[in-house]
């Protein structure tokens, strides 16, 4: 460490427990060294995506040295943002990237989606912040005509 920033995500698993198959949670974080390399941080397995969840696997993160985190990625499930503010009030919290395109993909007709895709990219390609913006607002204004649900979505 430290790292500052952190991403993370939870998979959905079938386990065997007590001779029957049940659902359980893999709640996994991956932190950027100061190398600017991926690290996994830590793996839990839990009964549920939860708060309460989040928040255990959060602390025991920070029992074994997380700390001076400046940003947490992940999906918007409320659990990890809650743990986020809880164990780690010092970091911000900022929408998956990865997961807002899959949401946005399912606004779309799958013929669509190719087209959508590449635009929503562009955003993300820009080399700076006032680029960043004024491309995004191009791409809100393409999709006010086309796809008004998406341009909500994204405003």
């Amino acid at each position: 460490g430290p790292y500052l920033y952190v991403s993370c995500d939870a998979l959905t698993m079938k386990v065997r427990e007590g001779g029957r198959v049940v659902k359980t949670s893999v709640l996994l974080a991956c932190g950027v060294n100061v190398e600017g390399y991926r690290e996994l941080l830590g793996m839990q397995v839990a009964t549920a995506e939860s708060v309460a969840s989040w928040t255990g696997f959060f602390r025991d993160l920070k029992a074994r040295g997380l700390d001076q985190v400046y940003l947490v990625t992940s999906d918007a499930h409320l659990g990890i943002q809650h743990a986020i503010g809880e164990v780690l009030p010092n970091a911000s919290w900022q929408r998956c990237r990865t997961h807002f395109a899959k949401n946005l993909s399912s606004m779309v007709p799958k013929t669509q989606w190719p087209t959508l895709s590449a635009m929503f990219q562009t955003i993300f390609q820009q080399p700076d912040a006032a680029a960043v913006w004024a491309q995004a607002r191009e791409v809100v204004s393409f999709c006010e005509h086309r796809f008004p649900n998406v341009a909500n979505y994204l405003e």
